[in-house]
């Protein structure tokens, strides 16, 4: 184990053998609520960094709150930069999520750049970062397998179109479906039952699955992460920090309020 308590490589280690993971998105760049997320019994938790609230001092913080219980943490970057990915890497993060790809051939940039050159790739080579505990541990620049679980959306009509060849690609580890983008392109917003939809989302899977790759998605809550993972997918997010709040105090506050409470609570 590391320092961090995370073995490095683990998470992708678990889905290349074929296991199901369920996590959540963090959103809020609150160090706190990642750990709460982590400690709540997550398999992994993802800092946004394309639709949340943070920085990259999100991922800093997130990565040591959730390692403090052995929770690896993946970052989705705003754009598949090599700078945005190779720095969240540097922090220790065990994955990188990239959005809005459209063809394969950039799914291909991206896999270069999750990777030192020892295996290929062009990420910037550096010691002094937690990845490589501030220089005390060169190994991951040697390594001859490769660790960060590489995360390619499916949200584009020419990803959607791309995914099986998407899927071919070595270093390539899980294909995300994203629902509210995907219904968006598809020209079916919101229509998360329309069969122009559902049969997107089996196309993501078939893909993924005949390339012994992980198929994601981010679901609404517990009882749709379930109904997700019998259709097959294996990396699961249940919500997001926020949401999950909201709801949860939107629905204690309602039970609050209601008649009955009320008139015992004056009794």
């Amino acid at each position: 184990m590391s320092a961090l308590n995370i073995a490095p490589g683990a998470l992708r280690d678990r889905l290349r053998a074929g296991e199901s993971t369920v996590g959540t998105f963090v959103g809020l760049a609150s160090s706190g609520a990642a750990e709460v997320c982590a400690a709540a019994g997550a398999d992994w938790i993802l800092i946004d960094l394309e639709h949340g609230s943070g920085t990259e001092d999100s991922v800093r913080d997130g990565v040591l709150a959730a390692a403090a219980y052995g929770v690896p943490t993946v970052v989705r970057v705003e754009s598949a930069e090599r700078i945005r990915i190779g720095r969240a890497l540097d922090q220790a993060a065990a994955g990188v999520m990239v959005p809005r790809l459209e063809r394969a051939a950039q799914a291909r940039e991206f896999v270069r750049h999750l990777n030192y050159p020892v295996l290929g790739g062009d990420r910037g080579v550096a010691t002094y970062n937690r990845a490589c505990r501030w220089g005390m541990d060169r190994t991951p620049l040697t390594a001859t397998v490769q660790q960060g679980l590489g995360i390619v959306q499916i949200e584009t009509l020419g990803a959607l179109a791309e995914a099986e060849e998407i899927a071919a690609i070595d270093g390539v580890d899980v294909l995300f479906a994203g629902p509210l983008d995907l219904s968006y392109s598809l020209g079916v917003p919101l229509e998360f039952d329309n069969p122009v939809y559902t049969d997107a989302l089996a196309r993501v899977v078939s893909a993924a699955e005949r390339h012994g790759k992980a198929a994601g998605i981010l679901a609404l809550d517990g009882a749709a992460a379930a109904r997700y993972a019998e259709a097959g997918f294996r990396f699961v997010a249940v919500g997001s920090d926020s949401t999950l709040m909201a709801a949860a105090l939107r629905d204690a506050f309602a039970a609050a309020r209601t008649p009955d409470l009320q008139r015992k609570a004056l009794a």
